[in-house]
């Protein structure tokens, strides 16, 4: 079913893997949905997670609702072949992640009710590698992550 999307072009085909320091400093607020997946920890996330999740979200809806993914697998990751000697120069782009850091936003959704939304975001968040939390817009005005 490999619908995950990836980039249709990039400027450079390998990048290098950067820090996740840090807290998220865009995309920590609920933009346009009622409630919100929210990430509590750092971590790369792959396309094909975030399809997962999606899929799961989309299921137990049961296409009902509107859904946002605030993420995007942009950054290359490489990988030399299995029993290759140091040396010879960088791997070949083998799959793309997001990078995530604490307090950013994954998924955001409206017009379900809040125990629809957090059933389908806690099935959702079982498919990440990651820590998240619930979030609804009221808890916003409250606060940080």
């Amino acid at each position: 079913m490999a619908e995950y999307k990836i980039p249709k072009k990039v400027k450079y085909r390998r990048q290098q893997r950067g820090r996740r320091s840090g807290v998220a400093q865009r995309g920590a607020t609920i933009s346009f949905g009622e409630y919100a997946l929210k990430a509590v920890e750092a971590a790369w996330i792959t396309g094909k997670q975030i399809e997962a999740g999606r899929v799961a979200i989309t299921r137990f809806v049961k296409r009902g609702g509107k859904l946002w993914i605030r993420v995007f697998p942009d950054k290359p990751i490489t990988k030399k072949p299995a029993e290759t000697r140091m040396g010879k120069g960088k791997g070949a782009p083998e799959g793309w992640v997001a990078v995530i850091k604490p307090g950013r936003i994954l998924f955001e959704m409206e017009g379900v009710d809040q125990e629809t939304a957090k059933r389908a975001m806690e099935l959702a968040a079982a498919k990440l590698s990651i820590k998240t939390r619930f979030v609804t817009r009221q808890d916003q005005e409250g606060g940080a992550l």
